[in-house]
């Protein structure tokens, strides 16, 4: 009985409480391939797509399953349509506010060769306009052909952009607003979708009707015992 109750309590609160806001900005909202998925042919890049046009100083990896980097200078692009609107959570007058969007800024990142089958990793680094950082990782599988190294070429070695690690550490490097490089004119990004106010009060009233559940639960709890104990004693009496 107890343990129903607080079962039931537990489907409560993923019912009736609000989804915590998403305080990070800028993250990463769509990617060709898919997280997870399998690639069966070569292709020239990988492409991931964010709320916010990534920092120039942005750093992306591509790394074979033995460890070797594959990936060339990133570069951007025109803005793509999301295949699901992304929501992130603003601060205003005090309130957490939505904010959709629709569309995401590019980093495309070329692959010189596929050296193996396996797992790959993308991983990404940069900073939104916010200031606050933006990193993760991308992994997928590859299942087709192995192709060769392009003629002199050198695995890449290096870390971090210099002005991007200043601004990981909070230094005063320029924010993410700063164009990254493009291979064509940027669109705008379609207006967001009308905010629906989020506000922090909201819980409360869902929250002591669960509190006040939660009490009556366990009173029922601390009296079950009582019962059997009534019933053994009107026995002795008989």
């Amino acid at each position: 009985m107890v343990r129903f109750a607080v079962l039931t309590i537990v489907a409560a609160l993923g019912l009736v409480l609000p989804a915590a806001p998403a305080w990070a900005h800028g993250q990463l909202a769509m990617s060709d391939p898919v997280q997870d998925s399998t690639v069966d042919k070569p292709r020239a890049d990988v492409a991931l797509y964010f709320t916010e046009q990534p920092a120039s100083f942005a750093w992306f990896t591509v790394t074979a399953p033995s460890g070797l980097r594959v990936e060339g200078g990133w570069r951007g692009g025109e803005p793509k349509r999301l295949d699901k609107p992304v929501q992130e959570y603003f601060m205003v007058d005090g309130k957490f506010e939505p904010r959709s969007y629709n569309a995401g800024f590019p980093a495309i990142v070329p692959v010189s060769h596929w050296p193996e089958q396996g797992l790959y990793t993308v991983a990404y680094q940069s900073v939104a306009s916010d200031g606050e950082a933006v990193k993760g990782q991308l992994r997928f599988t590859y299942s087709g052909s192995v192709t060769p190294a392009p003629a002199g070429w050198t695995a890449p070695t290096g870390g971090p952009p210099e002005a991007l690690t200043r601004a990981l550490n909070k230094e005063g490097a320029p924010l993410a607003t700063q164009a990254a490089p493009t291979a064509g004119p940027q669109q705008a990004l379609p207006p967001p979708a009308p905010a629906t106010p989020f506000v922090l009060t909201d819980w409360l009233i869902p929250g002591l009707l669960i509190a006040g559940v939660a009490v009556m639960v366990w009173l029922a709890a601390r009296r079950a015992p009582i019962q059997p104990e009534r019933k053994r004693r009107k026995a002795a009496l008989r």
